[in-house]
């Protein structure tokens, strides 16, 4: 196993050194007689280097992203490719010569991916790169090749790399396993993997998402896991804060003493206050932080102080919520389009910054947050405003966590549902002709569409 940052260093020349196998006699692909010695791991640096792929399947597609991030210069030597690999082409990502491998393809090449169907031109590109001592990667005979692949994953600015080291026993499965341990440890912060380098303090404003801890997004979880300080809102996903360490401070932004602060400058202030004393600050929101996360101001504060700050998007529940609850925003033949709207304000209120007359014109999806208490009073201007009174309407308490319940209306009854059935906030209400669509309802017909 080897474990070096991206674009490690390399001390020597990346493809033209001698091959590390060659002080054992070769046949005519290069194979080597005797593959006892470990394979030594290495970072390729090949930014600006001509790197030579023959073949333009499966393995190239899989292979070809990463050799693209490396900043390769890449020419792809075969007659077909699958169309992500032709896209890639297209798209100016690599320079593809439709034809087969001939001779001399690999002049002036640093590293060589042999990825075809035809096992002759890999033999024989096997034997020039041997010729032209240019690290070679056979995806058909690993015996027959200068380099191997490990198993690749990243964390932030780490890759890992697995690699079994001989050719007694390789078992590229086993590799990749240890792989997704090893990264799936760094992400969620099981490994423990401290910065010995000093950090730069700052604040992190991450999205938690709806409220199961599994769908916040790895780079949350990361400075989670790295965080000093925790300020959590209580929508946030609340079993993450169990797995932080103990030496993590985990403040609930609801219980913060506000004093002459209104609540939200008291959390802006704590914020700034944690930052300056030198720690890494997480703010830990429900959902996503700028959808009616008032993530922005706590940037906007921040950014007064002069300190860094990091947005991580999280996964909305304007979405997540109805689609955990089997409701789809949008579905051909039924919504073109869905709005959200935060109903904290009631309708009537003079600091209600919606158009609900123009609302209610609209044909589609309707999606509503922070509206339980003021459901009835909304329901009741879209009707006047010409919405049909037989609407369907969902109400999804504590969506995506084994609390969450579905309550089903009317738009002329949701007001009186949402009582009787005592639904409670957080919850996430749906009007519009998607909530009656199901996995078991009938298609809907309509013009051919892109998405």
């Amino acid at each position: 196993m080897a474990e070096h940052a991206d674009h490690a260093g390399h001390p020597e020349s990346a493809g033209h050194a001698e091959s590390a196998e060659s002080a054992e006699s070769v046949d005519g692909t290069g194979r080597t007689e005797n593959a006892d010695h470990p394979a030594y791991p290495v970072g390729l640096r090949l930014h600006g280097r001509r790197t030579v792929v023959i073949g333009g399947g499966q393995v190239a597609q899989r292979r070809l992203p990463q050799l693209i991030a490396t900043g390769a210069d890449i020419t792809l030597v075969s007659p077909s490719a699958t169309p992500s690999v032709e896209a890639m082409a297209d798209a100016g990502e690599i320079r593809w010569e439709r034809r087969r491998y001939q001779d001399g393809d690999l002049a002036d090449t640093w590293y060589a991916l042999v990825a075809s169907s035809d096992t002759a031109a890999n033999d024989a590109a096997s034997a020039e790169a041997e010729r032209t001592r240019t690290w070679c990667v056979r995806a058909d005979d690993a015996e027959a090749a200068t380099a191997w692949t490990p198993a690749t994953g990243r964390s932030e600015n780490v890759t890992v790399a697995v690699l079994t080291t001989t050719s007694q026993g390789r078992d590229p499965r086993h590799s990749a396993a240890i792989r997704d341990a090893i990264v799936e440890g760094l992400r969620d912060g099981t490994l423990a993997a401290p910065h010995h380098r000093t950090r730069t303090p700052g604040v992190a404003l991450v999205g938690g998402g709806p409220g199961d801890p599994d769908l916040i997004t790895v780079r949350g979880r990361r400075l989670l896991a790295e965080a000093d300080v925790v300020i959590a809102d209580r929508l946030g996903p609340r079993d993450l804060l169990d797995e932080l360490p103990p030496h993590v401070e985990v403040i609930d932004a609801a219980k913060i003493p506000y004093g002459r602060f209104m609540a939200q400058e008291a959390i802006n202030q704590a914020l700034i206050e944690h930052a300056k004393a030198g720690k890494a600050v997480v703010r830990l929101k429900g959902g996503d932080p700028f959808v009616f996360g008032r993530g922005m101001e706590e940037a906007q504060a921040l950014a007064a102080e002069g300190i860094p700050c990091t947005v991580v998007p999280g996964i909305s529940s304007t979405i997540s919520v109805p689609g955990a609850a089997g409701i789809p925003v949008t579905h051909r033949g039924v919504a073109h389009e869905f709005t959200v709207v935060s109903g904290h304000v009631a309708p009537e209120d003079p600091r209600s910054l919606v158009d609900w007359a123009a609302i209610a014109r609209l044909r589609g999806t309707l999606v509503l947050l922070m509206a339980v208490d003021k459901i009835g009073a909304i329901a009741a201007a879209l009707i006047a405003h010409g919405k049909d009174p037989a609407t369907p309407v969902a109400l999804v308490q504590e969506g995506t966590t084994a609390a969450q319940r579905r309550v089903d209306a009317t738009l002329a009854d949701v007001g009186e549902r949402a009582v009787t059935e005592d639904v409670r906030p957080p919850a996430v209400i749906v009007i519009g002709d998607v909530v009656a669509v199901g996995p078991d309802s009938a298609p809907q017909l309509d013009a051919p569409s892109a998405d």
